[in-house]
């Protein structure tokens, strides 16, 4: 049984990260987290969820619990005008580059999103987790076409992120 965990970033009440006009980054990332655990607990994965302030224990709990893949889940910000979906996996990370594909393929196949592609970074969470990691940046929670996407498909984002995690897992099989 394939282990995932999955973080929503920054913390409700004491990060809010992204500030939309009707919701943050920190509400919407939980929410997602909850609902991509759900649909990947009934695919039949093992999954730990991770909501927590501080970079380091937010890794250290991946790790410790012995993840096969690590998902942590965001929503972009930059000058109310951009828009869409880009997927960050680590520098020359082979497999965090693969999973980051197919979860940026299914997000913009199934919610028409702007595509954005996937980009490689430095970012602490998937530098210093033990396997496979991305960061999904969903939408632009600062426009306002964006973010009403966001609110009214939070599921279908969500469907969407499992699939792309699902898809990477029996790619070979």
């Amino acid at each position: 049984m394939t282990k995932i965990c999955i973080n929503g970033g920054h913390f409700v009440g004491v990060d809010p990260g992204a500030i939309g006009s009707r919701i943050t980054e920190a509400e919407l990332a939980l929410d997602l987290m909850g609902r991509v655990a759900a649909y990947l607990e009934a695919a039949g994965c093992e999954v730990l969820t991770v909501h927590r302030s501080e970079l380091e224990d937010i890794c250290a709990a991946s790790n410790e619990w012995g993840a096969d893949l690590f998902v942590s889940i965001h929503c972009n910000a930059a000058n109310r005008n951009a828009r869409g979906t880009e997927t960050f996996c680590y520098y020359g990370a082979g497999e965090g580059d693969a999973l980051a594909h197919h979860i940026q393929s299914q997000i913009v196949t199934s919610l028409g999103t702007v595509d954005r592609g996937v980009k490689e970074a430095g970012f602490y969470v998937l530098r210093y987790t033990d396997c496979p990691a991305v960061l999904v940046e969903t939408a632009f929670i600062d426009n306002t076409e964006d973010e009403m996407l966001l609110i009214d498909n939070t599921d279908e984002f969500a469907r969407a992120i499992a699939r792309g995690v699902t898809d990477y897992i029996t790619r070979e099989q």
